[in-house]
């Protein structure tokens, strides 16, 4: 009953979700390397790919009872980069850049409020709700609004970005789907 094939097995799926989580890393990570290539377009895919990653992770980790602290924190990182830095450098870069000192701090101003909304998330206990918008889904309607590029100015993008910042530290409760 308890083997070492058994041990083996059980480490493998205890580390399943971190590697599902890795993977929205890493998709993040190819989305700001081609953001930073001129290829905004095509960012969209691995953002959208982190997402599914992101959504999988826990249901993982819950499902082979391997939740965990450092996956917790892990989580967090990764969404950081894919959510808060990939989808502000995608809308800085596609429209933006256009108001150099305002671009600048909408942007700043939203992947820092996407930190501190996980930094929150981290070090509060979890009531079966979310208090502020998660970035994840601000990071998707930040990606979803690139379509939006050819139709509107800089100055939307500016306001969307400020709004999405606010609604993210807000304490607007949202039940877990």
């Amino acid at each position: 009953m308890f083997s070492p094939d058994y041990v083996e097995q059980s480490k493998v799926k205890a580390q399943l979700a971190n590697a599902i989580t890795l993977l929205n890393l890493g998709f993040g990570v190819v989305a700001i390397i081609l953001i930073i290539k001129g290829l905004g377009h095509m960012s969209l895919l691995f953002i959208f790919l982190a997402a599914l990653f992101d959504r999988f992770d826990g249901m993982v980790a819950r499902h082979y009872n391997a939740e965990s602290l450092f996956g917790k924190e892990l989580d967090s990182l990764c969404d950081l980069v894919s959510f808060g830095l990939a989808p502000a450098l995608l809308i800085y870069e596609a429209t933006l850049h256009m108001t150099p000192w305002l671009g600048i701090i909408a942007t700043i101003f939203y992947v820092l409020a996407g930190a501190v909304r996980l930094a929150r998330y981290n070090s509060s206990e979890f009531d079966g709700a979310f208090y502020g918008v998660p970035i994840t889904a601000a990071g998707v309607v930040m990606t979803l609004s690139f379509f939006l590029v050819p139709y509107v100015g800089p100055l939307f993008f500016v306001i969307l970005m400020l709004i999405m910042s606010v609604l993210m530290i807000s304490n607007i409760r949202i039940a877990k789907v």
